[in-house]
């Protein structure tokens, strides 16, 4: 291990959209005073400065500039090169959010270079969900671009989409492409490539809170990016690998596992990812062999590559905790049949 990495705990990121609300500060247990719009919070971003340890002040994309793979990992340095590669956040749609579309890295490159974002695959583990929330997830059939732009001047966009109900639990893989958008009642946990490209298609006619005026919409770019027909997934299944870790959802940009536990558990980091394990019910701390971080519910850890072994704690009672990493899609697949997973069911999990 690098001498100088170890687990590192950043400085949060607030964001206070319009459709934020309160429940999300309450859940966090922030101290007053508290937003009453709180939307988003950026548990894990490339500028997030670190706050714990020799390396408190110094941003994720500074180590990852400084450390390279020994931070981010060996499959992320050969994609992306020394940046940090992925953004995890929780959001809260006390309102429903805009219908919207990312794009994908292609499009990404090609057209918002100046940005520095990729495309932008997510993927939502629902926390919470009132009794009839849904989320708006492609559309009920094919249509071609006219009849989409044409269903965003009118109005009549609504009549078009596909709405899922979820409850807490869901798993919701987003690829690019996808249009879609969280609707109001929903408390989710957000996976995500390192992007903020998001293209408003409808928004309700709602007002910027500071400006007053109408929101922008971002129709052409959305029309260029969008897939106009059902999305090809939706509730990704989940896969059991061993008492306490199940594997909820991966593709080559992010996997996102569960970890149980009601007692220690043991792993390693792979030097080829990176890992942040967010915390989300109970209290525990993580143990690394020069160290120990206490952990409450809603707090992530990013773990180095280069750390090596480490352990996860509950401390009175049971834990759940959020694993994420950069996979190997296919050594993942093996993994899973060897489990006994049939080719469908690792598929509808593991997507390409």
């Amino acid at each position: 291990m690098s001498d100088s990495l170890y687990p590192l705990i950043t400085g949060r990121k607030i964001v206070e959209p319009i459709w934020g609300g309160r429940r999300l500060a309450v859940w966090l247990d922030l101290p007053p005073p508290r937003s009453v719009r709180l939307g988003e919070m950026w548990q894990a971003y490339d500028v997030n400065p670190v706050i714990n340890g020799p390396l408190a002040g110094c941003s994720l994309a500074d180590l990852a500039r400084a450390y390279g793979p020994d931070l981010v990992g060996q499959r992320s340095f050969a994609r992306y090169g020394a940046e940090f590669p992925l953004l995890a956040k929780f959001i809260d749609a006390a309102d429903r959010l805009s219908i919207q579309v990312h794009p994908d890295d292609v499009y990404a490159y090609a057209h918002e270079a100046d940005t520095g974002f990729h495309g932008k695959t997510e993927a939502w583990y629902i926390l919470d969900a009132a009794p009839d929330a849904d989320v708006i997830y492609g559309l009920t059939a094919t249509v071609d671009r006219a009849t989409f732009a044409a269903a965003a001047h009118d109005g009549s966009l609504d009549d078009l989409l596909q709405r899922i109900p979820v409850t807490p639990g869901d798993v919701i893989f987003v690829p690019a492409g996808t249009v879609h958008a969280i609707n109001a009642g929903i408390m989710l946990f957000e996976i995500q490539q390192k992007s903020d490209l998001t293209y408003r298609v409808y928004d309700y006619n709602r007002r910027d809170v500071k400006t007053g005026r109408l929101r922008e919409l971002h129709l052409e770019k959305a029309l260029d990016v969008s897939d106009f027909g059902p999305a090809r997934y939706g509730k990704a299944p989940t896969l059991n690998l061993s008492p306490g870790r199940d594997v909820l959802v991966a593709c080559p940009y992010f996997a996102l596992e569960r970890l149980t536990l009601d007692s220690e558990y043991c792993m390693h980091t792979d030097p080829a990812s990176l890992e942040i394990i967010t915390l989300i019910d109970g209290v525990g701390h993580l143990e690394w062999r020069e160290g120990t971080v206490p952990l409450r519910r809603g707090e992530s850890i990013i773990l180095p590559a280069s750390l090596g072994a480490w352990s996860l704690v509950p401390r009175d009672a049971p834990i759940t905790a959020l694993r994420v990493y950069i996979p190997d899609m296919q050594a993942l697949a093996v993994e899973l049949s060897n489990h006994g997973y049939t080719a469908d069911q690792i598929a509808a999990t593991l997507r390409p």
